[in-house]
């Protein structure tokens, strides 16, 4: 019988670090950090009603990194027998004897590592066998196939249930680890009408498998998004107000996330360079890092270096308050890591202007574009400048009046964050970054 990956397994972990640790320290290592995961779970997809793939995943890994005075040196392994262990640690050592010292190199300062680890409910066993994934994939599928007689083709339904833990370590004395969960199903359908055809989805995520959206609902709700869709439409080239949807709102934090994150500010590559207590947004905007949230994607107790998380405010009335900083970054900016050395946790973005409803922001944007989805990576995280290929609805006095697609919508992040004239509360609960609807007042739209 397989043993299962669950908290169950962290001595068994913790005993692998300290052996690494103790190898390195023997190598004459002046520091060294050591990282132990496993993971296990399948996903399956069916399409049309019959199974497309069934995977299993079942990983294990373990990397360490040393460290002779500011030489550092890395290795990684998926063998946890000694002689592997030994043997890792060794290129590690030997790696770092050729490398150049770096005086920014070396862990996070004892201080700022945890003291306390939070239990923060991040995992969660889904008793769900294969062939049961198969059969509410089908029920997906098949539900939302069932609502029109335009959808007449699929991508499929998926299943995932994954579950893994980790440990890490360090030479100054941090030993912690804590298991986790991931669970998704999702749709996508196509619907036709002649000669016109369009593709949409929908999907929920959740480390509990308790609070996933019905399967049935995720299929339903992905055949009304493709029907919508058809007789989409193209535009001219115009400037208009642009409301994101909640999901594509996602995209525009992130890539504020990216401008100050510190390898970005420290090696001058980001269009928001040393924008510390200045204006990003307009004034009603806030957000706040919140790691500790309860069963949360993006939860964490520590990072990967082993910092404490906290909450923090990263924006107060538009004004950013610092950086996304890890360790190393941080050195070289000469300021303190903010835990974020493996990205950022749970963002939740708000407005004291208040958080109206998808319809009131239609209103009140009267005549202009509602974003469904984005297409490819135009985002220049130097300049800034922003093009993106995008559809969605043309809003006409307040009122979707027809699909579109085939557009570009383009500005500039530093502009285009000023612009933010309101943000709604519909937010999507999905993944680790919240937001509601965001209405820009003005973007370039470029069609025919």
């Amino acid at each position: 019988m397989q043993q299962e990956v669950d908290a169950s397994r962290i001595p068994e972990l913790k005993h692998i670090v300290e052996q690494v640790l103790a190898e390195a320290r023997r190598a004459g290592a002046s520091q060294a950090e050591a990282d132990v995961s496993l993971q296990r779970g399948f996903s399956t997809t069916v399409r049309l009603g019959e199974v497309d793939t069934v995977e299993y995943q079942r990983d294990r890994g373990m990397g360490v990194t040393v460290y002779f005075g500011k030489a550092k040196g890395s290795a990684s392994t998926g063998d946890f027998s000694t002689e592997a262990l030994r043997a890792t640690v060794a290129k590690a050592c030997a790696i770092a004897r050729y490398t150049a010292a770096d005086e920014y190199a070396g862990l996070a300062d004892p201080a700022d590592l945890a003291r306390e680890v939070p239990d923060l409910d991040l995992f969660h066993r889904w008793a769900l066998e294969p062939d049961q994934a198969v059969e509410l994939a089908r029920a997906c599928e098949a539900a939302g196939l069932a609502v029109d007689t335009r959808l007449t083709n699929s991508e499929g339904a998926s299943v995932g249930n994954h579950q893994g833990v980790r440990v890490y370590g360090n030479s100054s004395g941090f030993l912690q680890g804590y298991a986790s969960s991931s669970h998704s199903v999702s749709c996508v359908l196509l619907a036709q009408e002649g000669q016109d055809m369009q593709r949409d989805y929908w999907y929920s995520s959740a480390r509990d498998p308790g609070l996933l959206e019905d399967a049935v609902s995720i299929g339903r709700h992905a055949a009304h998004n493709a029907i919508a869709r058809l007789g989409a439409r193209k535009l001219t080239t115009r400037r208009a107000p642009v409301l994101y949807s909640p999901d594509m709102a996602r995209s525009l934090f992130r890539s504020f996330i990216g401008a100050i994150r510190g390898a970005s500010q420290y090696r001058k590559a980001s269009f928001l360079l040393d924008i510390a207590g200045k204006a990003v947004f307009p004034s009603f905007l806030q957000l706040e890092e919140r790691p500790h949230i309860l069963k949360g994607v993006a939860s964490s107790p520590f990072d990967s270096e082993g910092v404490a998380t906290r909450d923090r405010q990263l924006v107060v009335d538009g004004v950013a308050q610092g950086y996304v900083l890890d360790s190393y970054s941080a050195r070289r900016l000469g300021l303190a890591t903010t835990g974020n050395a493996d990205g950022v946790h749970n963002l939740f973005v708000r407005s004291t202007a208040g958080e109206p409803s998808q319809e009131d922001l239609l209103r009140q944007m009267g005549t202009g574009l509602l974003v469904m989805e984005l297409m490819g990576q135009g985002v220049n995280g130097v300049t800034g400048d922003y093009s993106r290929g995008a559809s969605g609805f043309w809003v006409e006095n307040g009122v979707v009046a027809y699909p579109v697609h085939e557009i570009t919508v383009a500005g500039n992040l530093k502009d285009m964050f000023q612009r933010i004239v309101a943000v709604g509360g519909d937010i999507d609960r999905r993944g680790g970054l919240f937001t509601g609807s965001v209405l820009i007042d003005d973007l370039t739209i470029a069609g025919e």
